[in-house]
């Protein structure tokens, strides 16, 4: 019984930081946007990550113009308000972003509106999405480190993949490298992100998440490390693992 009772305030405990997370996202919507507010880092971010997607969805679907990119279905887990929605849908390819935050999607929604982008926004998370279908692409950026567990939502993730599909995950890895620069030096020195932004039990190392994709049939093409520069703010991608890093993973067909 004491075991049982254990679990159950284990998962009560993961359930109301998960919430926590949600409220502090809710509390940020507005700033989205603002690309010297609080999600500068995102957008900066933004500037690497798409041409990465970019570069393997073309050479892995043989796209050459918006007309190739318009029969692809992309998938974008825990949208935010839309930055990189909006960059993928200017591809002409098909999106559709959700986010577990009401007010993200409220968002996202004017602003893609405001741009003249068609992207179908939902206010839900992946275990709750109300659709059987499976896409081209699957992006899974900067979410892992915000779930209560990850190798579950990982699984999730890779469902929504069809078969001969892509998906990319964005994360930062667990080591002490990451809690010295993404926890203490970005939040509590520099003030780059709010307190509280990330929590280092939560990060997620690259084996840990290879290891969850192919144990759903997914083989890992490409892995890669992103640098920050603390004196320029600048991002660049290289070989080192130790803080965030991308990959893209395909599903065997």
């Amino acid at each position: 019984m004491r075991r049982a009772e254990g679990v159950v305030e284990r998962i009560s405990d993961m359930n109301s930081a998960i919430k926590k997370e949600i409220s502090q996202f809710n509390r940020l919507a507005s700033t989205w946007w603002d690309n010297e507010g609080p999600m500068w880092p995102l957008h900066r971010l933004n500037a690497l990550r798409v041409p990465f997607i970019l570069r393997h969805a073309r050479r892995h679907f043989d796209c050459s113009s918006s007309a190739d990119f318009s029969a692809l279905r992309f998938l974008d887990i825990g949208c935010g308000a839309g930055i990189l929605s909006e960059s993928i849908a200017r591809t002409g390819a098909s999106v559709v972003g959700i986010d577990a935050a009401d007010r993200n999607i409220d968002i996202a929604r004017q602003h893609g509106a405001a741009e003249g982008l068609d992207i179908a926004y939902f206010n839900t998370t992946i275990e709750s999405f109300e659709s059987d279908e499976l896409f081209d692409v699957v992006l899974n950026m900067e979410v892992v480190e915000h779930v209560a567990d990850p190798q579950r939502f990982l699984k999730d993730c890779a469902r929504r993949v069809r078969p001969g599909g892509l998906m990319f995950v964005a994360t930062i890895n667990r080591t002490v490298y990451s809690a010295i620069t993404a926890i203490f030096g970005a939040e509590y020195v520099l003030g780059w992100l709010p307190k509280g932004t990330h929590q280092w039990g939560q990060f997620v190392t690259p084996e840990e998440t290879r290891v969850a994709l192919q144990s759903d049939d997914f083989s890992v093409i490409e892995q890669t490390g992103v640098a920050v520069n603390p004196l320029t703010k600048s991002m660049a991608l290289n070989a080192f693992l130790g803080g965030n890093y991308m990959l893209v993973a395909e599903r065997r067909a």
